[in-house]
């Protein structure tokens, strides 16, 4: 199933409402209740499973997909994990040693952005990349989970574009500033449940630039797979419904070609993973002033 946050189109007041896509071309809300008005309070409230999803999905309305808006599938989670150099050819195109150990750094609220929606670069910004990269939804709370018993913990999967201002991340003595800016993570269209994703070490993985593909791989290439990342984070940090874990991105990025390719306003930027979707936006310039 795909569970995604929309609003109406025609709604002035921008009122998100949480829904499951219909196919190619539909979106029925979920009847849902009390606090739980977003994906992340779904997650907290009970052990949301795919059967609950079309118990919540019956009597809901139905619009065309045409007419909503989709908002990022998750607005407001409490950790926004990132694992860096977890692609081998990543880690040669990057000029970095392979890691002994997951490559660690967060994103946060502020970054999140929709699909389709426009992403700013910061007029202090001159080398703007792309890292498209499989995310995984938690759950359920996890803390010291096992490597074999880890996958019961993920949820679903999206799709995140790691956008990275370079000339602040590699020019500073840690990441954070350059990996953090406003709209830097946008995320979607849409969550797809874990029971829909047999392989997900094993999903093409790809980005284009206004058509032209720039990157294209496999997860299948991680150093670090899915149940090692949830078991190793899980160990120190308790992970909780909603928590992201972006797995890293391939080969690819605009730093790593030759020349290199920086993102510019007016740039589209397509971000695909097998089975999970395409997350679409268009990057602009700082407003003046």
């Amino acid at each position: 199933m795909k569970l995604l946050q929309f609003y109406l189109k025609q709604d002035s007041k921008r009122t998100a409402q949480v829904g499951l896509l219909n196919g190619d071309s539909e979106v029925q809300t979920l009847n849902v209740s009390g606090n739980a008005r977003n994906v992340i309070q779904l997650l907290a409230d009970s052990e949301l499973k795919p059967d609950h999803l079309t118990t919540l999905a019956k009597g809901g309305a139905v619009y065309p997909l045409s007419d909503v808006k989709l908002l990022s599938p998750l607005t407001d989670p409490e950790k926004i994990i990132c694992i860096g150099l977890n692609y081998h050819d990543h880690v040669i195109e990057s000029n970095m040693q392979v890691p002994k150990v997951p490559v660690l750094f967060p994103k946060y609220n502020n970054c999140l952005a929709g699909h389709e929606d426009e992403i700013t670069i910061p007029r202090e910004v001159q080398q703007c990349d792309y890292e498209v990269e499989l995310a995984v939804v938690i759950g359920k709370t996890a803390k010291r989970v096992s490597k074999e018993s880890a996958m019961d913990y993920v949820f679903g999967y999206t799709v995140l574009n790691d956008v990275s201002a370079r000339d602040i991340q590699l020019n500073e003595p840690q990441w954070t500033r350059g990996k953090t800016i406003d709209g830097f993570a946008p995320t979607g269209p849409w969550i797809v449940t874990a029971d829909e994703v047999d392989h997900p070490g094993k999903l093409n993985i790809s980005l284009s630039l206004n058509g032209e593909v720039m990157q294209n791989s496999n997860t299948k290439e991680l150093i670090f797979d899915i149940p090692y990342l949830v078991s190793f984070l899980s160990n120190t940090i308790t992970l909780q419904p909603g928590d992201i874990i972006s797995t890293g991105t391939p080969p690819g990025v605009g730093m790593g070609k030759k020349p290199q390719v920086w993102l510019k306003a007016g740039d589209l930027v397509e971000a695909t993973v097998e089975g999970i979707g395409k997350l679409r936006n268009t990057f602009i310039a700082d407003a003046e002033g």
